[in-house]
């Protein structure tokens, strides 16, 4: 039971992640120690349908690690669906603290997962370099505007899943360049179950094709898989610098206007800029807490399996 709390909760951060634009759940789930185990558990699922096709439920159970991701799926929509209105608000009011808070969680996170490489070389440096430069261009990309229509959803949530569980690349970042995270933030307040359940199914078709890829790379070039996951941390950093100059805006599902491009300031420049406080003290502060975040979620990863060899 205590196992399966911890589960949830870690599910709830991966949904708390995947809400904000330029945070990833599956950067969450790198440092909680379960990515591995996720990314195993969905490429399996298409095995275990064809199982439970067969009347083989107890088989298809055990070979989709049903349990395992049915408490963490809990936890992911438990957030989404309770958090989503808080973070809007206070990504709307307070930016300056959230953005700060979240630097701090990916770059000690990016620090944790390049740690894991065992040995550099030429190879492993190239695919950094490459993970760093394609999240930075991800990050500066102008936005396009996708149609709203059943395709473009569909289509929409399989690229958008495909990044919700890369280490470093948001999967609402990725809807907020196709213009269409305003519609689905809209249609998660709201529960508009048809456009939910296009964009679910995109998800589905998404995630399960790229799981078993991003397993298999990680089980046959794991040193540079990592490598390049650390790449893409580290540029998205460029995403969640707390201090922003907009450049250009749009308007959300209720019709106000929200930033949609924006350039980074030093804090400084940002007060001179905005007239407002850069509210140093306070970022630094919780800059510190996301990586407090991501030490405890280390410590607690660590402590599961020693706990679970003296019960044994």
């Amino acid at each position: 039971m205590k196992r399966h709390i911890l589960l949830y909760a870690k599910g709830m951060a991966m949904g708390a992640a995947d809400v904000v634009p330029g945070v990833s759940g599956g950067t969450i789930a790198f440092i909680s120690g379960i990515y591995d185990e996720l990314l195993r558990s969905i490429a399996s699922l298409p095995e275990a349908a064809v199982l439970l096709l067969r009347g083989r439920v107890a088989d298809a159970w055990r070979m989709a690690n049903a349990t395992f991701l049915l408490i963490l799926l809990g936890g992911i929509l438990t957030s989404v669906l309770t958090l989503a209105r808080l973070i809007s608000y206070l990504l709307a009011h307070h930016p300056v603290p959230i953005w700060s808070f979240f630097f701090g969680l990916i770059l000690v996170s990016a620090y944790m997962v390049g740690r894991e490489i065992r040995r550099w070389n030429w190879s492993r440096a190239l695919s950094f370099l490459l993970g760093l430069a394609f999240a930075y261009w991800i990050t500066v990309a102008a936005p396009v505007q996708w149609g709203s229509d059943p395709l473009n959803l569909f289509f929409a949530g399989a690229i958008a899943i495909c990044a919700m569980i890369l280490p470093g690349i948001s999967g609402s970042f990725i809807l907020l360049l196709l213009g269409l995270y305003p519609v689905v933030l809209g249609a998660l307040k709201s529960f508009d179950i048809g456009v939910l359940a296009v964009f679910a199914a995109g998800c589905l078709v998404g995630i399960l094709s790229f799981a078993r890829l991003l397993s298999w790379l990680l089980a046959r070039w794991r040193d540079l898989s990592l490598a390049f996951l650390t790449g893409l941390m580290l540029g998205s950093l460029n995403k969640v610098w707390p201090w922003k100059e907009t450049l250009s805006w749009r308007v959300d599902s209720k019709g106000e206007q929200v930033p949609l491009q924006q350039s980074n300031l030093l804090p400084g420049h940002f007060a001179e800029l905005s007239g407002q406080d850069p509210q140093l003290l306070l970022a630094l502060l919780l800059a510190l807490g996301g990586i407090a975040l991501v030490l405890g979620l280390e410590w607690l990863a660590g402590r599961q399996p020693r706990e679970a060899g003296r019960a044994e």
